[in-house]
């Protein structure tokens, strides 16, 4: 027989500082609801349950980027549930909410402070390792 959940016996504070501290600006907000994908209600009646507002999921995903929890911690805060989290961190990824969003914040960035375009750097390994060895060698008899 499996045990059941024991329900929590006081409410929650309604002002959590664990979670009110990794809410998203109002800024932030503007700038990514504008890129945000038009919801088409696939629901095969026209009904189904109410969509838990893009904002509030905004919050839950930015609080799991922020702190690197996981999205099932969500369910322990007043954000969002952390499946309807995961879900809408998805299907923005899937749109490419995200570098749009990052293509404004730069675009935002070279207004203010200017970018220079003339000079740019890259920062990555793009050739193989100059002493890696060859393809097809032999193995490390280190883990004996």
């Amino acid at each position: 027989m499996r045990e059941q959940k024991e329900k929590r016996t006081r409410q929650r504070t309604p002002d959590n500082l664990t979670t009110t501290g990794f809410r998203i600006s109002d800024q932030l907000w503007a700038a990514l609801e504008t890129i945000l994908p038009v919801h088409k209600n696939t629901h095969r009646f026209g009904g189904g349950r109410p969509r838990v507002p893009d904002r509030k999921c905004a919050d839950g995903i930015f609080y799991v980027l922020r702190t690197g929890c996981q999205w099932k911690a969500l369910d322990q805060t007043e954000l969002c549930a952390g499946s309807t989290a995961h879900d809408r961190f998805q299907e923005w990824v899937e749109a490419g909410v995200f570098l749009k969003l990052w293509q404004v914040g730069v675009e935002q960035f070279d207004e203010l402070k200017g970018i220079d375009w003339e000079w740019l750097s890259m920062d990555g390994a793009m050739n193989k390792a100059p002493l890696g060895g060859e393809k097809n060698r032999c193995k490390s008899h280190r883990s004996q």
